[in-house]
């Protein structure tokens, strides 16, 4: 683990928006999912063959990504739990766990339990290094990878021919309540030629255009679910601020992430996309849109 300062992302407020208590979260959103069918199925995937200059996505589901380039496969946020404690998962994941190729790298963005899933990373641990936020390192330690490196915002790493570096975002990072003291960000991935943003959890900010111009990206994965939260907090983008971030990315390509998979707010499940395509059409911007689907590969 690495011994850095402390530093974080753009934390946002905690404290609930006006009229937080107008609508009742349990009654219109708990409840009912739990009397909803499970949507999706597990995919046999057949992965493709990949060239020098290939990279292949495949989407798990929610901001979990299989990212597979020259060989080596790397894991964001993985998480093929059910339940988030009491929250439903309300499609399953995109294939079998015990389907994925050997997995090389582990990279997680922040501490939130859909996000950081110590009962999937035990599953994917067979001592290969994974990278966390500062503050994080302690989560992850004692269940079986090989190195624990915890990063700093705009910190780069080298691991193999892979750079990474640590972005910041609007968002926080307390898996608890009060642990504040957890970093919390995105990643940026140079592969070669080649470059793969995961924004990881993020309301829209100012801070996508610096992004854009310290790390010039070609493939943008960008949240557009969750943004109805039951406090009123703006923590996640809606699908038109997440259009706006990748225009100031300058990214190349959009895959959409973060929706679907579980219901953490007020608006219905398929909602996002439907904005999203919506937004994307009214700014002639639909052949950038990669929508993927759970389990199956995608080249890029």
């Amino acid at each position: 683990m690495s011994n850095i300062p402390r530093s974080h992302g753009h934390r946002v407020s905690l404290k609930p928006g006006k009229g937080w208590l107008h609508r009742n979260f349990i009654t219109e959103v708990y409840l009912p999912s739990l009397f909803t069918p499970r949507k999706g199925k597990l995919q046999r995937p057949k992965f493709p063959e990949l060239g020098p200059s290939d990279v292949a996505l495949t989407w798990i589901g929610h901001a979990s990504f299989l990212i597979s380039w020259r060989g080596l496969n790397l894991l964001v946020d993985p998480i093929w739990s059910m339940w988030l404690k009491m929250i439903k998962r309300m499609r399953r994941p995109g294939l079998n766990l015990h389907h994925l190729p050997e997995i090389d790298l582990v990279l997680v963005t922040h501490a939130h339990f859909d996000h950081l899933d110590r009962r999937t990373l035990r599953e994917i641990a067979a001592s290969q290094p994974i990278i966390v936020p500062q503050g994080v390192g302690n989560l992850v330690h004692d269940l079986g990878f090989d190195r624990v490196h915890e990063m700093r915002i705009w910190e780069q790493l080298q691991i193999g021919e892979i750079e990474v570096c640590l972005t910041p975002c609007y968002h926080w990072g307390a898996r608890l309540l009060h642990d504040a003291h957890r970093g919390f960000g995105g990643f940026h991935l140079k592969l070669g030629n080649r470059s793969v943003f995961h924004c990881g959890d993020s309301a829209y900010f100012a801070g996508f255009v610096e992004i854009g111009a310290r790390l010039p990206t070609e493939i943008a994965l960008l949240p557009i679910g969750a943004y109805e939260a039951p406090s009123r907090r703006e923590v996640h983008m809606n699908p038109e601020q997440a259009v706006q971030a990748f225009v100031e990315l300058g990214a190349r390509t959009m895959v959409p992430m973060h929706y679907g998979s579980f219901r953490l707010s007020f608006e219905p499940l398929d909602e996002p996309l439907r904005r999203l395509q919506k937004e994307v059409e009214r700014r002639n911007l639909g052949s950038s849109l990669s929508v993927m689907v759970e389990g199956l590969p995608k080249k890029f």
